[in-house]
């Protein structure tokens, strides 16, 4: 086993960079929407509240359905090659919808702004990029990077809409799709290799083992209602704004307030979870939370500060969910399946997003305002049964070992054995044709000496 360095190179600081802004530029193009559709559709002929619904979850279907045939095709084609599609789909999607004149056109430009699945393609992409004891640290910054993107989409999108009406917002996404490719060609560095990676990429040996797991299944049933009901209440939440005397151009300094107020209280929470090992108590604290908060605005003429209190609560709720729920299954997924698992719960988070918006839709069109908050408040109570009776996650940390090449397959094989007796190596998987070995530690109970003597170096990689 070779000796390595935690210190990232030039070519994997470009790369993580440039990965993580068209990421970002990806996601802000999509959330960007998310506060203005249902306040201007009404310029939009054909509009009813189900199809401004659909609209806004459309996305979240093609990109659940075509999000591993992108990661397969960038397996065969290329990254870059599958990439530049995928963004050239978004920008199309964009064009259409800048230039629709009813709901229906939204929701082609919106199907097609989802069919440029690439998130799988671009985490792959990064993954050529990096060397396993840095790669935590890379996956770390994308998913930094969506959340900046999804906080500055519910500020930036507003203020567009305010000026240039729905259409502005489509065409800015256009524009931040042009960027994206500039973004990909110029400053992403060339892929060195094309590999599988199992900390990354789905793997369908795998897949049968994940899907039995009801451990793993509450991470995918919670990211799935997390964002059903995100996408469900912004049928309804803008004009809630509207009704507390909020004018339509001051939503994003609303929003503003709002997010940046959410993330400071997150973070200490985000601490307790992860550093005092309360990770169900805060999960089963913020999906609490955020059933509190849909009831209470579902309620009427309640004034605006009790408006920004629930939503204050339900984003802080939110970003902590966000934050620790992907932190909870890589703690849960077995020793090199962190990938599969992964790849099943974005699926699960594409579908809420779909089903939240045709669910939010429909509720306001039946029923009114009103019935979005309280179905999903429902919702949410369901949700916290279905969480109680979970298992707190042990605090196990992925480790990756990178295995000499000159290594002999059946000295290989005795490893995982040699792994298995050290202390506090919990679950072993070593991957002969990736000359690497996945492991899963406590690391309260590690000896890191025993496993520094097996490893030749005393630098396993750390993960999640």
């Amino acid at each position: 086993m070779r000796k390595v360095s935690g210190l990232l190179l030039a070519t994997e600081r470009r790369a993580i960079t440039g990965l993580a802004g068209l990421y970002a530029t990806r996601m802000l193009g999509l959330f960007m929407v998310l506060p203005v559709l249902a306040l201007y559709a009404d310029d939009l002929a054909g509009a009813t509240p189900l199809l401004v619904g659909l609209a806004l979850g459309i996305y979240g279907l093609t990109q659940a359905i075509l999000q591993i045939p992108f990661g397969l095709l960038s397996d065969r084609l290329g990254r870059k090659p599958v990439i530049a599609v995928g963004l050239l789909l978004f920008m199309l999607g964009s064009l259409v919808a800048a230039q629709a004149d009813s709901i229906g056109v939204v929701i082609l430009g919106r199907c097609l702004q989802g069919s440029g699945a690439v998130a799988a393609a671009i985490m792959a992409l990064l993954a050529d990029q990096t060397r396993e004891e840095v790669r935590t640290a890379a996956m770390a910054t994308i998913g930094l990077s969506i959340g900046v993107a999804f906080a500055v989409a519910m500020v930036l999108g507003p203020w567009i809409a305010a000026d240039y009406g729905l259409s502005g917002v489509f065409w800015f996404t256009a524009a931040l799709a042009l960027l994206g490719l500039f973004v990909l060609w110029k400053l992403v560095p060339p892929a060195p290799r094309r590999v599988r990676h199992r900390d990354v990429g789905m793997d369908r040996e795998q897949l049968r083992g994940i899907l039995a797991r009801s451990d793993l299944w509450r991470m995918d049933l919670s990211i799935f209602a997390l964002h059903l009901v995100l996408m469900a209440i912004f049928v309804a939440v803008p004009f809630r704004l509207v009704e507390a005397g909020i004018a339509v151009e001051q939503h994003g300094l609303t929003y503003l307030g709002v997010m940046l107020l959410a993330f400071v209280a997150m973070v200490p929470l985000v601490i307790v979870a992860e550093k005092r090992r309360r990770m169900k108590t805060m999960c089963l604290s913020a999906i609490t939370g955020i059933t509190l908060s849909l009831f209470g605005l579902a309620g009427l003429g309640e004034g605006i500060w009790a408006l920004f209190g629930w939503l204050l609560l339900f984003f802080i709720a939110f970003n902590l969910l966000e934050a620790t729920l992907p932190s909870m299954l890589s703690k849960l997924a077995p020793a090199g399946a962190k990938g599969t698992a992964m790849g099943v719960y974005s699926t699960s988070q594409f579908l809420g997003a779909f089903l939240g918006g045709v669910l939010g839709g429909w509720l306001a069109q039946q029923w009114g305002l009103s019935a979005v908050f309280i179905g999903c408040g429902l919702l949410g109570l369901a949700w916290l049964a279905a969480m109680a009776g979970m298992t707190p996650p042990r605090h196990l940390s992925s480790e990756v070992v990178a295995l000499d090449d000159n290594e002999q397959d059946d000295a290989l094989e005795t490893l995982m054995a040699r792994f298995a007796d050290v202390a506090g190596v919990e679950d072993v998987l070593v991957v002969p044709e990736e000359r690497l070995a996945y492991l899963k530690v406590d690391r309260q109970r590690l000896d890191e000496q025993a496993l520094a003597r097996l490893t030749g170096s005393g630098n396993p990689h750390s993960g999640g």
